[in-house]
């Protein structure tokens, strides 16, 4: 259940959905247009296979990071594109250092799948 779970949050992250994808965002964010930035999930996005990929999701979803994730965090979730075993590893791990980057992870998750999804 776990693995579907993390598997899941990956495709979140790297899908989009239909229609108006920037309906109910963050208070935050009042431009009609998504924001957008560069970076290493923005890179990992883009090189992906998923078919719902595109400049705007993946921009959209490293303007969160940039605002949810520390550079190095960025950077080690850029990984789980290309292996999201990894990230299953990482959830369940009882390392210290494991269990703060997973909550960060999960809540920029669930951050970029409001403003982005």
């Amino acid at each position: 259940m776990g693995r579907v779970m993390t598997i899941a949050m990956v495709l979140i992250l790297a899908g989009c959905g239909g229609g108006d994808r920037f309906k109910g965002r963050d208070a935050g964010v009042a431009a009609p247009t998504a924001p957008m930035a560069f970076g290493p999930i923005s890179k990992a996005c883009m090189a992906s296979d998923r078919e719902a990929r595109s400049r705007r999701l993946c921009g959209c979803v490293q303007w969160v990071a940039d605002q949810s994730l520390s550079r190095s965090d960025q950077r080690r979730a850029a990984g789980f594109y290309g292996d999201p075993h990894s990230a299953q590893e990482i959830r369940q791990s009882d390392r210290r250092r494991d269990e703060r980057f997973w909550k960060a992870y999960s809540d920029y998750g669930d951050r970029a799948a409001r403003i982005c999804g």
